[in-house]
């Protein structure tokens, strides 16, 4: 039903493959998860394949769908969408163009495709604007606009971004038992757990110059497994032969050093000078033997690193000391009141998660917590907005998001930290507007790392980044001895790290 022949892409800017060679096929039933760190080109694959204009790339290979239709859900569709209102985003195929008689026949199928999805008809307006959405709500518009075009294959950028936990567990029980084929990127581990039949793996090697593809039919967690024992296998074989060849060398340099030395000793006995040339001769020829071998031997396995960042001691808050006493009568978004009631105390350096239904007021409630606290000069405070947009402009560069005041006395200690987050030396310059999700991602927490902030707003953290760069923020933030407050429907995370979970609702935040 889709199919990919020889999948090549390479970024202009860089001249750098981002994928080399990759061909596999999708038919019925088939859940190909498309996995690989941040920039490794997952997104621009998926565009590639539905036929978006790509300016930033140069793409070969064949995209075959033998007359099938492909859905597509981008990561995300706001931005353009953003003063549309929901029926005709609903039913334009793009923003600027007309809705067909035909398109408002979908309009039948309406209702049971919010119920699909789990979307409160309640909270479903005709009159709203995309804007007026929560980014929950707007990733089950989306996957609603696709499913109303009937399409045979469906293509889903980080579909799980922003659902809250519930619709998660629906779209995991959608993806098992959707019979059409579904290739998707997803973050979520446990999703991938879950729904996967065939891992799509993008790794870049030789610090991010070659690309190297892997397809495997299997589930997510048999693939790790399967690909950490090749490695470990490989590795322990390369590093064998190296450790033999090391040992024969010595054995052969010593021969040789031996003839050498006699060689020169006989200088007056041409017969046994003779004698030693020929064994000169015959050595020389197994130097070139073990030359030859050294050339076959197997590569030591290029690990694909995912990122390497940690918190000072510098970034400690105070035991027991007050982060915030809140209290809030209404929280209230365009009018409406969703919540009633809040209440939350916060003391170092204590891990607070919160959670709740889409359209809860989640990333308000964070907003709303973070104007209490930013006059605070007792506190260093780090804030990873949900729409990085919100503190980034289009001139800012990778670099400039770590250092926006333009203080470039620590450019290279920050160059070399971003190095360990995989950014490479031209990413670096590039305006944040080509980098991905993830990429932002980093950049936002290792800007924290370098103010050493010890109370950390987060909302939705994880959502951008790759599984392979998941676990290391797990981690980072379990050792991190400043306090956290954060929005997220990350399963693992929230299990992980957080000493505390708060679900809001219309009643308040009431711990669990």
């Amino acid at each position: 039903m889709l199919e990919i022949r020889h999948a090549t892409i390479v970024k202009t800017a860089e001249e750098r493959e981002l994928i080399r060679d990759l061909s596999f096929v999708m038919n019925k039933g088939d859940k190909f998860a498309l996995i690989g760190l941040e920039g490794s080109g997952k997104s621009t694959l998926l565009k590639w394949i539905v036929g978006d204009s790509l300016d930033y790339v140069d793409c070969s290979g064949e995209v075959i769908t033998k007359r099938h239709r492909i859905g597509y859900l981008p990561q995300s569709i706001a931005g353009e969408y953003d003063d549309m209102n929901v029926l005709d985003f609903l039913l334009k195929p793009a923003p600027d163009s007309e809705i067909t008689a035909e398109s408002y026949r979908k309009l039948t199928h309406l209702n049971k495709m919010l119920q699909y999805v789990h979307f409160d008809e309640q909270v479903f307006d005709e009159t709203k604007t995309i804007r007026q959405y929560s980014g929950g709500e707007l990733v089950k518009l989306g996957l609603v606009k696709l499913l109303l075009d009937e399409p045979d294959v469906l293509v889903l950028d980080e579909p799980t971004n922003d659902l809250d936990l519930d619709t998660i567990l629906f779209l995991e029980d959608f993806i098992q038992k959707e019979i059409r084929p579904i290739l998707y990127i997803s973050h979520d581990e446990a999703l991938l757990e879950a729904t996967a039949t065939g891992i799509i793996h993008l790794v870049q090697t030789h610090k991010r110059q070659r690309a190297v593809t892997f397809f495997v039919k299997s589930t997510y967690m048999e693939y790790k497994q399967k690909r950490k024992d090749m490695l470990d296998s490989q590795e322990m074989i390369a590093r064998k032969q190296r450790s033999d060849f090391k040992k024969k060398m010595e054995r052969f340099r010593s021969i040789y050093q031996s003839v050498e030395h006699q060689q020169n000793q006989a200088v007056r006995n041409p017969s046994l000078g003779r004698l030693l040339a020929k064994k000169m001769k015959s050595i020389k020829s197994t130097e070139h033997r073990y030359q030859r071998e050294q050339e076959q031997f197997l590569d030591i396995p290029e690990r694909e690193e995912s990122i390497d960042l940690t918190f000072t001691s510098n970034a400690s808050f105070p035991n027991n000391k007050d982060v915030i006493r809140f209290h809030e009568e209404e929280l209230v978004v365009g009018g409406k009141v969703l919540a009633r009631n809040l209440d939350i105390i916060v003391k170092g350096p204590q891990k607070i998660a919160i959670i709740g239904k889409n359209g809860s007021g989640k990333t308000t409630l964070l907003k709303v917590i973070r104007n209490h606290l930013i006059d605070r000069d007792d506190i260093r405070l780090g804030y990873m907005p949900q729409a990085y947009e919100e503190l980034l402009t289009d001139e800012m560069s990778a670099l400039d998001i770590v250092l926006p005041k333009g203080d470039r006395r620590e450019e290279a200690t920050i160059r070399k930290m971003m190095g360990a987050l995989q950014f490479t030396r031209e990413e670096m310059e590039y305006s944040q507007t080509l980098l991905s999700g993830g990429q932002k991602a980093k950049l936002f927490l290792l800007k924290m790392v370098v103010e050493d902030d010890n109370v950390l707003l987060l909302d939705e953290p994880t959502r951008n980044l790759s599984p392979l760069s998941i676990p290391v923020i797990h981690q980072m933030l379990l050792q991190y001895q400043g306090a956290i407050i954060a929005v997220t429907h990350d399963r693992n995370f929230i299990e992980n790290v957080f000493d505390k979970i708060y679900v809001l609702d219309a009643t308040g935040l009431h711990e669990i």
